[in-house]
Formats: structure tokens, C-alpha cells, sequence
């Protein structure tokens, strides 16, 4: 009876595989300029974005550089001007925009209890969002992606407030710029069509931000409960580097996280952060070809699958054992060898072992 055992030797397949450098943290906007610089016509594809329908809302592309190193970075206009948290006066404001910005955005806070007395700006429930997104010019996967990926961040907002989703609502300002980030996103995989995502592990930043609501501690309490079995670390830098809305689309979309796996790469993109550090302040993605998960790699041809036969034979002529191996590797055996074992009663025997490819 033959038995066969697994070789060490895999089928490689070749996958198309988005990778996410997330060293500087994620944000919604860094993602976006990120994946649009993975595309060859840029300025197409804000158009394309800008014609997608969400209400009120322009896409904004612009160079910007890091350390030297030319990248892109993505504005969102709600009105005309770019978000500032509703409850921030513009003292407060500004000081926020240029010491307390976290990568470069300000912390939006834009999530409220449906209370009276607040009322002075218009509101929107999660309800309303999955309106906004419906009614867009884009396909079904790409609905569905964002209406999932927003509700991972109402969820994690209501858990923190205490309410259900449906208690939930959102500042009209912020809650557009929101959309327009993981619409943008959704919208952008779906044309890359990656067969897997994958990423770094994620940098949160450490110490204090300030919401409408107060003085948070880093990572915010929303984004922290979304990052919940994540692989993230702090960093030597003081500051938010992940929002809720990016710890969101890597929960939704990353499949695992590590280091770049071995790929052939097509190409790179960098969505900037507004923010200097000492460190290149940037989101890299990678798009390319990679083999299955244990890493192989072939540029034209899928390794073979090897398979190691054997079988234990007791009492057989030695010119028989040679004509059988003869016979096997006339059928395209890659190997054929014998281990002299002990079988029962003490007896010798021999172990006859083919390696041979498997038919898939």
C-alpha cells in the first residue's frame, strides 16, 4: 500500500496584491492620495470622483513633497472650504490647525447624542448616510464596501457614547468629509481589483487631542475600539496618526498584516499628511504580483506540487526492487530510493520511496 507525504515545495500562484506602508499611521485622505498616485492619469481619476455625486463635496489633488520625496495629497471641499470641527471657534481653531493637528488633520469629533440643544448645525444619522451612499454613481461593490466600512465607525462611536447606531448622529460638515474619504476608497480598491491587501502594522501616535468634546488620549476612544485585534504600536512620535475613519477601511479591507511579502512591483504611491516630521509624513502603497502566502515567487511558469510516495516491502528480490525503480522513473518519477527499515518480528525489510509531482 503506497502512503504519501507533502514536500516542502507548494504551488506558487501568482495574486495581485495591494500593500499598505502604514508607518506614519492612516487616515482617510492619506489613503485616498495614496491609491490615486498607484494610477497613471491622476487628475482622471479626481475627476471620475467628482462626478460620483456626493452632495456639496469636491475633490482637490495637489503635489506636495516630505523630506524630499514628491508625493500627492487630497483636499476635500465641503461647500467651497475645507472641514473644521463645528463646535471649535476660530481661535481655537487655528491653534488646533497648527499645533494639534493629528498627521495633519484636525481631529473631528463629529459624532453627537441626539439631545436638544444640539440643533445648531444640521445633523445626519447613519440612516441618512446609507442614503447619500446609495444614490451614488458607482457600482453595487462599491456601495456596499463604504456602507460597511461606515458602519464599523458608527458602531465604534455608539459604543463609546453609550447609544445604539440608530441614536447616533453626525455633524452634516464632518459627516461629508467622512463620505467623501471612504467613498473615495471603496471606489479606488474596486478599480485596482487586488486579489489580496495587505499591511504594515499601524502607527496610533501617543498623548492628548483635542474634540468638541474635550482632551482625548491617543489613539481616540472610537478609533482604539476599531483597531481591537490589529497589529499597531505608538512610535516615538507624540500625536494622532490614525483616525477612525482609516482604522475603519484597514479593518475592512486588509486581509494581514507584516512586512512587504516578495512581489513583483508595478507600482508606488504616496498620499502625503499636511503635518512635517523628521520622518517622511506619508502613507506608501505598493501595488504588484506576488505568489501564494508562503512567499514564492516565478515570473513565468507555477511550481509543481511534489509528492513523496512510499511503501514498506518485505521479501523481494533485489533485481526486482531495481526493475520497479526502472519502471518509475520511466513514468516520470522525479526520484526513486530505498531505506533499509525493520519490520515486525525483526525482521528486515526495505522502503521503497518515489517523489513524483502531484496532478492538480
Amino acid at each position: 500500500m503506497w502512503r504519501h507525504q507533502k514536500n516542502s515545495l507548494e504551488v506558487a500562484y501568482k495574486m495581485k496584491t495591494l500593500y499598505l506602508e502604514c508607518g506614519m499611521g492612516a487616515a482617510g485622505d492619506m489613503l485616498t492620495a495614496a491609491l490615486i498616485d498607484l494610477f497613471k492619469e491622476p487628475e482622471q481619476i479626481i475627476d471620475k470622483l467628482n462626478r460620483i455625486g456626493i452632495p456639496k463635496v469636491k475633490y482637490v489633488i495637489e503635489d506636495s513633497e516630505k523630506c524630499g520625496i514628491k508625493g500627492m495629497h487630497v483636499r476635500v471641499l465641503v461647500d467651497g472650504i475645507e472641514e473644521i470641527p463645528a463646535d471649535m471657534d476660530e481661535t481655537f481653531a487655528h491653534k488646533e490647525t497648527n499645533d494639534h493637528m493629528h498627521n495633519g488633520h484636525i481631529h473631528d469629533e463629529h459624532v453627537h447624542d441626539h439631545q436638544p440643544g444640539h440643533h445648531a448645525h444640521h445633523h445626519s444619522s447613519m440612516h441618512d448616510i446609507e442614503n447619500i451612499i446609495q444614490g451614488l454613481d458607482v457600482n453595487d461593490n462599491v456601495k456596499k464596501n463604504a456602507v460597511e466600512v461606515y458602519k464599523l465607525i458608527a458602531e465604534a462611536e455608539s459604543k463609546v457614547h453609550g447609544k445604539t447606531v440608530d441614536e447616533i448622529h453626525f455633524h452634516e460638515v464632518g459627516n461629508l468629509d467622512a463620505v467623501a474619504d471612504v467613498v473615495a476608497v471603496c471606489y479606488l480598491i474596486d478599480g485596482l481589483n487586488p486579489d489580496n491587501i495587505i499591511a504594515s502594522p499601524v502607527r496610533t501616535g501617543y498623548g492628548h487631542v483635542h474634540c468638541a468634546h474635550g482632551i482625548l488620549p491617543v489613539p481616540a476612544p472610537a478609533t482604539a475600539l476599531i483597531l481591537q485585534k490589529m497589529p499597531v504600536y505608538a512610535g516615538e512620535l507624540e500625536g494622532e496618526f490614525c483616525t477612525p475613519t482609516g482604522a475603519a477601511l484597514l479593518k475592512h479591507f486588509v486581509k494581514e498584516y507584516g512586512n512587504m511579502p516578495v512581489m513583483s512591483i508595478e507600482n508606488t504611491g504616496y498620499g502625503m499628511g499636511s503635518k512635517n516630521f523628521p520622518i517622511a509624513n506619508c502613507l506608501r502603497t505598493y501595488i504588484g504580483e506576488n505568489a501564494d502566502s508562503d512567499g514564492m515567487y516565478e515570473k513565468d511558469k507555477i511550481h509543481d506540487r511534489i509528492i513523496e510516495l512510499r511503501c514498506n516491502l518485505d521479501d523481494m528480490a533485489p533485481e526486482d526492487i531495481a526493475y520497479a525503480t526502472e519502471l518509475l522513473m520511466n513514468e516520470g518519477a522525479c526520484d526513486v530510493y530505498t531505506l533499509n527499515i525493520q519490520m515486525k518480528k525483526n525482521r528486515p525489510g526495505i522502503m521503497l520511496c518515489c517523489m513524483c509531482k502531484q496532478n492538480e
